[in-house]
């Protein structure tokens, strides 16, 4: 009927070209599962050499690549999912050729360019998810911006200038999610500058004064290997370690519950007494200016060593401490420098985003430029038209004939 069919104008050439007609299908033609199962044994067999169709009838369950050695793709796909899924016919466990082809037909100055612009952008956002490759924490889906009338125009007019823009829109957006990710480390520091490093600092200097408090209290109090200071619990001063021991094992039985309580003192420190759920463990809590819990077993001498290892351990803490306090200036000092800093690439960024709306400028201007020229000589071609709108309205205007009723039994025939 005079209408352009691609399916049929491939077929009809390839017939020209020495094909038999019957080695060609239509994946549409089958329309049935039982035609469909029919169609896959004979490309499989090889009875069928050319199978053609769409990309969603080709798709998932369209087993058929024992004998197949080329897949061509007459356009392009919107997602990358589409090109994968085309080539999985092909590239598939069974296929008894060792290489086939891949053929990606395009037409140059189309939209063919903005189409691989998309499935290319896609592509890379979807590669960086999936291997962690990248810090970009989001993206947009080009499927919903609007591509305007312009852009569409310049790029089946093959205007350069599109290019450019495709490039550069991707590349301002990466540089805008760097500069927003160098400006949320910035504040994350400038929160840290004005909050936790002061406050740690001061925890730790208040921590280190009150442990050499301490140290000068467990001297004050010193324990010999073959002494002992003695040992308060409930009251009663005990003199001899062992008695202080196993009295000590007794008040861990005899507490209530798991939480702390003060039962006497040790060499000038409160004594405590708790059980630690979590480690599922009796804890001694040794308090003075700061608080020094010491894990307790089943034998009482064995848990006198261990309070004085604790109360003989200060200057290792003094030591921890003061090597922690030159860490936190070290992070502070550094921290102050970077947050100095301003983004590395802020000239690339205000020259890309300079020359990206110089570029949307002018393909603007350009198209609008050609309007009053094409106004004038399409006024004339435009007279010479006939108006479609014109037409429907004169002929609204018009009553329209009434024809007269004719019976089945006219002589002409011509039943109504």
């Amino acid at each position: 009927d005079g209408n352009f069919n691609v399916y049929d104008d491939i077929r009809k050439k390839l017939v020209a070209a020495g094909v038999p007609e019957n080695e060609i299908e239509f994946i549409h033609n089958a329309d049935t599962e039982a035609k469909k199962a029919a169609l896959f044994s004979k490309v499989r067999s090889g009875q069928v050499r050319v199978l053609l169709g769409s990309t969603a009838k080709m798709g998932a369950g369209t087993n058929v690549q024992s004998r197949l050695v080329a897949v061509h793709h007459l356009d392009v796909g919107w997602k990358p999912s589409d090109m994968t899924q085309r080539n999985g016919r092909i590239i598939r466990q069974g296929n008894m050729n060792k290489e086939v082809k891949v053929f990606n037909y395009v037409t140059e100055g189309t939209f063919d360019s903005y189409l691989f612009q998309t499935l290319e952008n896609k592509q890379r956002f979807i590669s960086q998810i999936m291997t962690s490759k990248s810090p970009v924490r989001s993206c947009d889906d080009v499927d919903e911006q609007a591509l305007s009338y312009a852009e569409i125009k310049a790029l089946c007019a093959g205007n350069p200038l599109i290019k450019e823009k495709m490039d550069l829109d991707v590349q301002v957006a990466k540089l805008k999610v760097l500069k927003a990710d160098h400006q949320s480390q910035k504040f994350r520091l400038q929160d840290k500058l004005l909050t936790k490093f002061p406050a740690d600092i001061q925890e730790t200097n208040a921590y280190i004064a009150g442990v050499k408090a301490d140290a000068q209290l467990a001297a004050a109090h010193p324990q010999g290997k073959e002494e002992f200071c003695g040992m308060t619990i409930k009251g009663v001063a005990y003199d001899e370690k062992k008695t202080a021991g196993e009295r000590l094992v007794l008040a861990c039985s005899e507490l209530p519950n798991a939480e702390e309580k003060v039962i006497g003192s040790y060499r000038g420190f409160e004594l405590s007494l708790r059980f630690d759920t979590f480690r599922s463990e009796y804890q001694a809590i040794l308090k003075g200016q700061r608080r020094y819990p010491v894990p307790l077993g089943t034998d009482p001498l064995g848990n006198i060593i261990r309070l004085d290892n604790s109360l003989n351990n200060f200057p290792e803490r003094i030591n921890s401490a003061e090597n922690e306090l030159a860490t936190l200036h070290q992070q502070q000092a550094a921290a102050q420098i970077e947050v100095e800093k301003p983004f590395p690439q802020e000239e690339e960024l205000t020259e890309k985003s300079a020359r990206l709306a110089e570029l949307n400028a002018q393909l603007d201007v350009d198209e609008k430029s050609h309007e009053p020229e094409q106004d004038e000589e399409e006024q004339e071609n435009v007279s010479r038209r006939p108006s479609v709108l014109a037409a429907l309205e004169e002929k609204s205007d018009k009553p329209e004939p009434v024809k007269p009723f004719r019976s089945y039994y006219d002589k002409d025939g011509d039943a109504r």
